[in-house]
């Protein structure tokens, strides 16, 4: 393809890209997906996927597009799909509508999908490129991406830290490590993903609601938290689930009559062995099992460190205050044994930076395997 073709393409997917990720947060367990229809450099359709089970993204855009489809070039951020869903087949629909040329981002990894789009379109006699904007497209749909491909959530593990580390006072408090813009932003994380997860400590020293409190009302993510013995009170926040249900991982060892108790109050418990502590790998095989493709940690420093340890973070978002605390017994992000050689730190690539107010924030992805010397 020509550099000029090249700019031409890269410039709608943009902006298909732009439609896509206007739906964060609400197409769970669907991708994000955005398509826009152009014939002879004019915009003449454009669509995003809004929610699972309705129609999608190409759908939209046609829609729009009317009968002007015909001989036109249709941008689509992730491939369509040629199966049955709760929508017919996307790709009978382009077909259908004379589309001459589409123009693909990421090939899909569903199995039911995966190259079987490309092939019924190209069947067909339909022109189709694939790979415009590749990354930020993989990117855009991380999650879905990752729950395809190992049948586990997408893990996020997010934090509030001072500059020296530190999350809380000696005695607890936490209120607040940062300003009101960053906290803000956490609200908006929570409503992207599908579940927030924490320990039985979280619960008992913050009584955190764990809902997603953004402008305009926002979806209040699966709350997930796990509680080896059932430690937690019967009345607090987190039991509410008229607020947003509550699933609490315990081992064999809790407390019948409490679960008993919990259950009434349509609290899902969740029994996971005879260990003395809850297995994250039975954690995120039956959330992953269940359709929970993301998962948000804003768990402590012990379970942040098994978290880790373990191999589960998929992504970091750490909020970095301008406030120094100190004090030995003052409790950071990531606690546990942690490694013994500098070179064995979990080490972050492709990070980014961005700024709330006074603070930092900084995003990036746990590098696999050990950092060179």
């Amino acid at each position: 393809m020509k550099e000029k073709d090249q700019a031409y393409d890269k410039h709608w997917m943009e902006l298909a890209l732009q439609l896509a990720g206007s739906a964060k947060g609400q197409t769970s367990p669907n991708p994000m997906v955005g398509a826009v229809a152009v014939k002879k450099g004019e915009l003449i359709g454009s669509g995003a996927h809004l929610k699972a089970g309705t129609p999608h993204a190409e759908v939209h855009a046609l829609q729009m597009a009317g009968d002007m489809a015909k001989g036109s070039t249709l941008y689509v951020t992730l491939e369509p799909c040629n199966h049955m869903g709760c929508t017919p087949p996307c790709t009978e629909r382009i077909i259908q509508s004379g589309v001459k040329r589409v123009v693909i981002g990421s090939k899909d990894p569903d199995p039911r999908v995966s190259g079987e789009g490309i092939r019924r379109l190209q069947n067909a006699g339909i022109e189709v490129e694939l790979g415009v904007l590749a990354e930020p497209c993989d990117r855009l749909n991380e999650a879905y991406f990752h729950h395809r491909r190992t049948g586990t959530p997408f893990v996020c593990l997010k934090a509030a830290i001072t500059l020296d580390g530190k999350i809380a006072t000696p005695t607890g408090d936490s209120r607040w490590v940062t300003g009101k813009a960053a906290r803000e932003e956490v609200h908006r994380l929570r409503h992207q993903y599908d579940a927030i997860l924490v320990g039985s400590k979280t619960v008992l020293n913050d009584h955190p609601r764990l809902t997603a409190r953004v402008p305009g009302g926002g979806k209040n993510p699966l709350r997930v938290i796990l509680d080896s013995y059932l430690r937690l009170p019967i009345e607090t926040p987190v039991t509410d689930v008229e607020t947003a249900p509550t699933w609490i991982f315990c081992t064999n060892h809790a407390d019948q009559e409490k679960e008993r108790i919990l259950l009434q109050k349509g609290v899902r418990v969740i029994r996971t062995g005879n260990g003395p502590r809850v297995h994250l790998a039975e954690v995120f095989k039956r959330l992953g099992n269940e359709g929970v493709i993301s998962v948000l940690a804003e768990s402590g420093g012990e379970l942040n460190a098994s978290l880790l340890r373990e191999g589960w973070v998929n992504k970091v978002i750490f909020f970095i205050a301008p406030k120094i605390l100190g004090g030995k017994e003052s409790p950071t992000a990531v606690e546990g044994d942690g490694p013994q050689r500098m070179g064995d730190a979990w080490a972050l690539q492709d990070v980014s930076f961005r700024s709330f107010g006074e603070d930092l924030c900084l995003i990036g992805y746990p590098r696999r395997g050990k950092e060179e010397g």
